[in-house]
């Protein structure tokens, strides 16, 4: 018997078990290392909704897929994502192919009633985009979620900068610049890879990156599109074709054979636009400006302030406040690094930086959330299909003198 004025030790009865996920993934090579990582790591970040099971990675070749799965840490690596569609252990389907495959693969999956994650762009074409939103928004009736994976969304400082923007603090947003170079297909003997390919991937750099600063710079903003007028380029019309493959498909990287093929998409794009609120919008994107490598950067000019963000610098948002007095003024860097920051308070102590797999992890507790809470996720396959809408009229502008298109 413990003294009278002892206390008794009180036994709190165990957690109840978290609801499991099953989730599986279709296709691998880059997007696959980088979203199996996000999968293992989302359950242990914050206050996770979900247990998630890495059940299945499906490829076209069996071996590679079995590899791929056993490397990234899936139970089972197979060859045909269809059967994957009937599993009752599996919950969640996320779409890692070229572009080509998207639609048929989360239609069927959200037919299926498998919540699905799908990267960008969602689609090669409009039509395409159109069928897998109407097919989400059924689904949605049904408690199926689907969202788009626009990652630099969720990446602290943007998050920062859209607040700034929401919170009046540049005042009426005037102009946008966005850009985003890399140089990885200079090399005029790059092979002719899926991503070169229209039929295959939709577009080159236009869709390939253009289409995450379209969805920055209207995140940032509240802005969207209204029309364009844009330019298109091709500076390598022939390459050599793609030698036969031991490995992965990433298609940002691959052996050369002797025999070339025509280069079907654009190098580089070029365009303006204007926001539904006013502002003027620029836009560049570019896979052959040499010595940039993943040179993503958005400038947002208002009557009262001035934001400007580097992703190669991702952890740092510089601001401008125009209602300060001249003698003091200057654009400041604020370390996006604080919990108060988005994303940020499920990590690290402030100043100790988030990398670019951060965003992917945010990018899932957003879909587990809405699973979890019975919405539709952010960005949703509606917010896709607008993208590629603007995606869609640079390409008729491009083809008709540049002319202003409408979206």
């Amino acid at each position: 018997m413990p003294a009278v004025d002892e206390e008794v030790p009180r036994v709190s009865a165990p957690p109840e078990p978290l609801p499991e996920l099953g989730v599986a993934v279709i296709g691998h090579s880059f997007m696959g290392a980088v979203h199996s990582h996000a999968w293992r790591t989302v359950d242990h970040v914050g206050t996770p909704r979900f247990r998630t099971r890495r059940v299945a990675l499906a490829g076209r070749d069996a071996g590679r897929a079995a590899a791929a799965a056993r490397q990234f840490g899936w139970e089972e690596g197979v060859d045909d994502w269809r059967p994957l569609l009937e599993r009752d252990d599996i919950h969640v389907v996320d779409v890692l192919t070229p572009g080509d495959s998207h639609a048929e693969i989360a239609i069927a999956a959200l037919e299926a009633g498998k919540h699905v994650l799908c990267e960008k762009p969602l689609a090669k074409t409009v039509e395409e985009a159109e069928r897998m939103t109407a097919a989400a928004e059924a689904a949605a009736a049904r408690g199926v979620r689907s969202m788009v994976a626009f990652n630099y969304r969720q990446v602290p400082a943007i998050g920062l900068a859209r607040q700034l923007v929401a919170d009046g603090r540049l005042g009426e947003v005037r102009q946008v610049r966005a850009v985003y170079l890399q140089d990885w297909i200079v090399d005029p003997e790059f092979p002719l890879t899926w991503r070169l390919q229209k039929d295959r991937s939709g577009a080159g750099a236009l869709g390939d990156i253009g289409s995450h600063i379209i969805d920055a710079a209207q995140f940032i903003t509240g802005q969207r599109l209204l029309g364009v007028s844009g330019t298109v380029e091709t500076f390598v019309k022939q390459r050599p074709l793609e030698a036969a493959r031991t490995g992965a498909n990433t298609g940002l990287s691959a052996e050369a054979s002797t025999e070339v093929g025509d280069v079907t998409v654009d190098d580089a794009a070029v365009f303006f636009g204007r926001g539904d609120g006013g502002a003027l919008m620029t836009f560049e994107a570019s896979r052959m400006a040499l010595g940039r490598k993943n040179g993503m950067r958005i400038e947002v000019n208002g009557s009262q302030g001035s934001i400007a963000f580097d992703f190669e610098s991702m952890n740092e948002l510089h601001f401008f406040d125009g209602t300060l007095p001249d003698a003091e003024n200057g654009f400041r860097r604020i370390l996006a690094t604080d919990p108060a920051h988005p994303g940020v308070g499920n990590w690290w102590p402030p100043g100790h930086g988030l990398g670019y797999d951060h965003p992917f992890v945010h990018e899932l507790q957003e879909f587990l959330g809405a699973v979890a809470d019975g919405r539709d996720p952010s960005p949703s396959f509606a917010d896709g299909l607008q993208v590629q809408q603007v995606l869609d009229a640079v390409q008729r502008s491009a083809e008709n003198s540049s002319a202003y298109t409408e979206i």
